[in-house]
């Protein structure tokens, strides 16, 4: 007895097409049920689907189908605790929405940026919210926008590209952090971490220089050092500081991360930091919470940041003609005992 053509293998809508003389599309029409299609030209396709042994999986289309529900979330140092509480709170609304988030770590390489964003999107990715690595550049993005997928930039922003941005108050957070230290006595402040090419790190040095400029005190460039905003940065860039004739008596650091490899340093050259010397973050990351002694730092709420991103991402896939939005987070002040506030109280209660 002659097998049915496609009992050795999956019979695809191709075949079916060609044997019964229609269109791929009208095909697809009859198998999902949706669209105009003739009643005989149905029932004619549904024969030949029998007569070649086609068997229509629904599950497999239903989770193909699913696949628009799919959020990408692109970030550039998931070892960065920042990150890490940011996509608790993309993945927070993403999932009251009925959407799945499909994360992917660049640890700063525009390569494997747009490796890990084309692979979202061949996987039926609606929308990617991207952490851009170093160096990434708006150009870099416009096949994502000619690919129509919905495109929203996090934490740093890109200047020129025509996205939806969700950032933190950078200049001025930087500028409140500094003034604190100004008004505790410091007036030789260095800046330590990120790279010069960072947009976040143009605009934290910026409030830097803006504070101390304001304050009448004098800003060492050899107390502006750039580093990765890495914890092996901050040890780096602060042993270089520490190194000079005429060290600073405070730091200000472009992140958490950086502040603490910048404590470690200290604690290695024998200073105790909040009493030897004033060190700051920024972020407000659980980790500054918990480090002996807790960060000073600049609270921006990466978790309520995740949340926004991921809902102006969701409006717009809902409208893909919307305008592009811009949302600003604010950034608090919280001090602890690394600057040295507590200690200063102290002595002047005493």
């Amino acid at each position: 007895m002659s097998q049915p053509k496609g009992s050795k293998g999956k019979v695809t809508i191709i075949e079916i097409a060609d044997a019964a003389g229609v269109s791929k599309s009208t095909v697809s029409l009859v198998l999902t049920g949706r669209g105009a299609v003739k009643p005989e030209t149905r029932q004619h396709v549904l024969q030949t689907m029998d007569r070649l042994g086609y068997v229509y999986n629904r599950g497999a289309a239903n989770l193909r189908n699913a696949q628009s529900r799919i959020v990408g979330l692109v970030l550039n140092d998931l070892s960065n605790p920042f990150f890490a509480e940011f996509a608790i709170g993309v993945e927070k609304v993403l999932q009251m929405a009925g959407y799945v988030a499909f994360m992917a770590n660049t640890a700063e390489s525009v390569v494997r940026q747009e490796q890990v964003m084309r692979m979202m999107r061949e996987h039926g990715a609606g929308g990617i919210i991207l952490c851009p690595a170093l160096d990434t550049r708006p150009e870099h993005l416009d096949w994502v926008r000619a690919a129509g997928t919905a495109l929203l930039v996090a934490i740093r922003r890109l200047p020129g590209a025509d996205t939806s941005v969700v950032v933190p108050e950078n200049l001025a957070g930087a500028s409140r952090v500094t003034r604190h230290l100004i008004n505790l006595g410091h007036e030789r402040i260095a800046f330590l971490g990120g790279m010069h090419s960072m947009v976040v790190r143009q605009e934290r040095h910026g409030g830097f220089l803006s504070a101390m400029e304001e304050a009448g005190c004098r800003v060492d460039p050899a107390l502006n050092l750039e580093s990765m905003p890495t914890r092996d940065g901050g040890f780096g860039a602060m042993s270089a500081v520490l190194s000079l004739a005429d060290r600073p008596t405070a730091v200000v650091c472009y992140n958490d991360v950086t502040a603490i490899g910048a404590m470690l340093a200290a604690a290695r050259h024998g200073l105790v930091v909040g009493r030897d010397i004033a060190i700051v973050g920024f972020d407000d990351t659980s980790e500054a919470r918990h480090v002996s002694p807790a960060l000073t730092t600049v609270a921006v709420d990466p978790v309520g940041l995740g949340e926004r991103a991921a809902a102006l991402l969701l409006k717009q896939i809902a409208d893909p003609a919307a305008e592009p939005e811009s949302f600003i987070g604010p950034a608090h002040l919280v001090i602890r005992e690394s600057c040295g506030a507590y200690q200063r109280a102290l002595a002047a209660a005493g």
